[in-house]
């Protein structure tokens, strides 16, 4: 049985203050416009299959399948949600939280981490 306990406890996403749908309407101002859309698409999808934490279990061939993108391009959409910390991903296995959106100074800075350190830490299999 796959244990079910967040990856990052104090970023839970929360209902929108504003609003009545789970994807608070901050991210597409503050993040729909610098990610692809296959960004967009895979946050949109991960945000409607998550379980109240925002975690979510679906696996990389089934999710590449039901948004019609191959593997590969999946990897890409995954890599700059994580990039803008809009998701973290488990060391093994495919487990993803959608986290609670970072305030807007965050946002605007990125994630303090390079896309090189990002790709290292997935073929090492770390999040």
């Amino acid at each position: 049985m796959i244990e079910k306990r967040p990856l990052v406890p104090a970023r839970l996403r929360k209902p929108p203050r504003e609003g009545f749908s789970w994807v608070d309407r901050r991210f597409l101002r503050e993040h729909a416009p610098f990610l692809s859309r296959e960004a967009v698409l895979l946050y949109f999808f991960l945000a409607a299959v998550s379980d109240k934490h925002g975690l979510s279990f679906w696996g990389d061939a089934t999710t590449a399948a039901y948004l019609k993108v191959d593997p590969a391009t999946l990897v890409g959409a995954r890599l700059e949600l994580a990039q803008r910390d809009l998701v973290a991903c488990a060391r093994k296995g495919p487990l993803v939280q959608v986290l609670a959106l970072p305030d807007a100074a965050a946002a605007s800075r990125g994630s303090s981490q390079s896309l090189g350190e990002i790709l290292r830490d997935i073929v090492e299999g770390k999040p």
